[in-house]
């Protein structure tokens, strides 16, 4: 059988609960240096600004207007290039360790596996092309850094996929505005967008939950993706 509310509220529980621990241990400043030490993507989030692209020199046309957090369209992608590579790391490490079996244990047809392995496909496809998009805008994108996502089991595994999912969701609903007096690379954020969003739908119905929760998706700012973000990115 799949997974039963009881079982899913208990490991979004203990989710909660180490998010809450590591929070609490590590400090966002030391995160963020470390992560930079380690090559890895938070660091390109920064506190406001997106330092990414502090070396290049962007075309006169990719500074966001506005009360951005963002100092270049650059340092826009190149947040949600961050969030990329965490989902895809998450994909590919996770699947290649739990498998094809660890799915079907629960319940499920192979089929739920090989729809995971398509996600998988689709998270690396979009770290391919945000990283191709922030080097044709002078940006440096940001690479992939180690991650710890608390998961034990299959089971596991999906209450954090879902969680990823929907984060990304709401951060690419954040962050599309920033992009919205450039037309070309505001269509290529809807359009991966819109691909999470299916993610996000297939997780919740695998989770058991409703897979359209609001009638209008809320938006997660910048502040509010690194506190959800930040437990993950090892230390």
């Amino acid at each position: 059988m799949p997974i039963t509310s009881e079982k899913r509220s208990a490991y979004e529980a203990l989710l909660q609960k180490a998010i809450d621990t590591r929070l609490s241990e590590i400090s966002r400043r030391g995160l963020l240096r470390n992560a930079a030490v380690a090559g890895g993507g938070l660091a390109a989030m920064g506190t406001l600004g997106f330092a990414s692209a502090q070396d290049s020199t962007p075309a006169a046309d990719a500074t966001p207007s506005g009360d951005s957090p963002f100092e270049t369209d650059a340092d826009v992608l190149n947040f949600a290039l961050t969030l990329e590579h965490l989902e895809s790391a998450f994909y590919r490490d996770g699947l290649a360790e739990i498998g094809e079996a660890g799915i079907t244990d629960l319940g499920f047809q192979v089929s739920v596996f090989e729809n995971l392995t398509v996600i998988a496909e689709h998270e690396a496809a979009h770290v391919e092309t945000l990283t191709g998009v922030v080097t044709d805008l002078g940006g440096t994108p940001v690479e992939e850094a180690e991650y710890d996502f608390g998961y034990t089991d299959a089971a596991g595994f999906l209450a954090v996929a879902q969680a990823l999912e929907d984060t990304g969701v709401g951060a690419y609903n954040g962050a599309a505005q920033y992009l919205i007096e450039n037309d070309d690379l505001l269509t290529a954020a809807l359009t991966i967008h819109a691909v999470e969003a299916r993610h996000a739908s297939y997780l919740a119905l695998l989770n058991e939950v409703s897979p359209f929760p609001d009638a209008v998706n809320p938006f997660l700012t910048v502040d509010e993706v690194l506190e959800i973000a930040t437990p993950f990115f090892v230390e």
